[in-house]
């Protein structure tokens, strides 16, 4: 099942009533002049069960403390924002899996050729992501990509991805002057940091769902990151977002700032569609296959990760 994203962009009362979300409007509430067959009309309810993600990004939301326990105990990712309208916060269930501390173990214990090879394996489907996005975008020669992916070795000791990631960005967005990806860097830089903190929240819900440690990564390991393993897994479906940027500024809008259009377009990302294991899958459900993949790998049933494609 495809879980819901949640975005509020005004403000909002959530509470919690008979296993629902209940959506109020304060300007509603609190008028007193309006019937209250009007008022009961006006809100909304939807099923916890539902919920995947839910996005907070203004200032006079208020939730109850019921509301966030129960979508923490449904294994939904609740994303805060700032006043630039940027993801900050994530918050996360403790205990996603029934089996938790044995998976704890297993990752724990993984040995470093396995996290190497592991490594290798998401190095090689970024690049092959990213060499699509390059040949349906622009007019890029990508055999050169394709020649890295294919000489990537155990760890990636050459380091392919960065120089994947020069010759990519390079050639991205050729008809905005001096761009060049740096988060804090000129637009569409805006619209790739609010894509990529959706879809980090998207591949941490999952990595606990499967039982692991979203910290313990198999190749990121600064000690200021929360979140290593989640960074190292979302590398092979960036070029997923970088293709839903590429859309928006080829189709003229403006983007200099993160408008609602552009927010809604992006808070689709979780029900892109791609292609993993040969078949058609949402997005958030494809994640789940690769955290569940990786889990795998750590067990010892497997060394292989499944990671997405845009088409076969």
């Amino acid at each position: 099942m495809i879980k819901r994203t949640l975005y509020f962009g005004n403000p909002a009362y959530l509470s919690l009533k008979k296993g629902q979300l209940v959506i109020q409007l304060p300007e509603v509430v609190k008028n007193d002049t309006l019937p209250e067959s009007f008022k009961d009309k006006s809100v909304k309810t939807v099923p916890i069960e539902d919920i995947g993600i839910v996005v907070l990004d203004n200032k006079q939301i208020t939730l109850t403390h019921g509301v966030m326990e129960a979508i923490i105990e449904n294994n939904c990712a609740l994303i805060t924002c700032n006043s630039n309208c940027m993801p900050v916060g994530l918050m996360l269930p403790l205990d996603g899996n029934t089996t938790q501390t044995e998976r704890f173990r297993d990752q724990i214990n993984a040995s470093l050729p396995l996290k190497k090879q592991l490594w290798q394996q998401t190095v090689q489907a970024k690049i092959i992501n990213q060499a699509y996005v390059l040949a349906e975008k622009t007019d890029s020669i990508i055999n050169n990509m394709k020649a890295w992916a294919n000489d990537v070795k155990s760890g990636d000791p050459d380091n392919y991805e960065a120089r994947a990631a020069v010759y990519y960005w390079a050639n991205l967005f050729p008809d905005i002057q001096y761009f060049n990806r740096n988060r804090d860097g000129i637009p569409p830089n805006n619209l790739l940091n609010y894509g990529y903190a959706i879809l980090r929240a998207v591949i941490a819900r999952a990595l606990v769902i499967s039982g692991l440690l979203p910290t313990l990564g198999i190749h990121h390991r600064s000690k200021y990151n929360a979140y290593c393993l989640a960074d190292d897994i979302m590398e092979p479906y960036r070029p997923f977002v970088d293709r839903v940027v590429c859309d928006i500024v080829a189709s003229g809008e403006p983007y200099n700032e993160l408008t609602q259009m552009i927010k809604t377009k992006l808070l689709g990302i979780p029900v892109l569609d791609v292609v993993i294991g040969g078949q058609r899958s949402p997005l958030m459900i494809a994640v789940g296959q690769t955290t569940a993949s990786l889990y795998k790998c750590f067990s010892g049933e497997s060394r292989k990760i499944k990671y997405p494609i845009f088409k076969e």
